[in-house]
């Protein structure tokens, strides 16, 4: 089988840790969040948000993608962006983070879902149809095929973009999130990529 390039694997890869589907339809398997605590050989000792220390092994030819950090001003109309929030005021969502996704990744996983990053949190994937500047900050009219949703985004919100990885970036103190980790007899995890914050940066998702 020809090997893929470099950028075709890493929104592949992307996409599929934006369509992990929902953990209760997933047999053993789990969703990582937390810093990298040292390498075991090829596997990683990870301590997750939970505070419960695992091991991450990888398959064969592992796929790394990097978290950048962004801002407000990268986001502009049009755009195919993503956004984890929690109830606003009324029927709005204030939104914890914004992550902008290549062009390429244009329609992955669109539309608006529970998701788990904490109690009643949702994650929307869509286009931004309108911006609108306010004392408060920012609303994102974001419409996807079924509907619009309308997302504050404050100065708290983190907004980041992606990036192909290195697995040379990641190392003791890198704070990762694992969409969909098979969990082995052993008890340790095993994954195909592994998302990571690029300077400092913890994932947000």
């Amino acid at each position: 089988m020809p090997r893929l390039p470099r950028r075709q694997l890493f929104v592949l890869g992307l996409g599929l840790t934006v369509l992990a589907p929902p953990l209760a339809a997933q047999q053993d398997t789990v969703r990582v969040r937390g810093a990298i605590e040292k390498k075991d050989g090829a596997a990683y000792i990870v301590k997750t948000r939970d505070g419960e220390t695992v091991r991450v092994e990888l398959t064969d030819q592992p796929l790394f993608v990097a978290m950048v950090k962004a801002g407000m001003n990268d986001i502009k109309p049009g755009m195919f962006v993503g956004a984890t929030a929690m109830p606003g005021p009324g029927d709005s969502l204030q939104a914890v983070e914004v992550h902008i996704f290549p062009e390429a990744m244009r329609g992955t996983g669109e539309g608006h879902r529970p998701w788990d990053l904490k109690p009643q949190s949702t994650m929307t994937n869509a286009s931004v149809d309108t911006m609108v500047t306010g004392n408060d900050g920012h609303t994102l009219t974001m419409k996807y095929k079924d509907g619009e949703k309308k997302l504050l985004v404050t100065p708290a919100t983190v907004v980041v973009t992606y990036a192909p990885g290195d697995a040379a970036e990641v190392g003791p103190g890198t704070k990762i999130f694992i969409s969909a980790a098979q969990k082995q007899a052993d008890g340790s995890l095993k994954t195909p990529r592994i998302t990571y914050g690029k300077d400092g940066l913890t994932p947000p998702m």
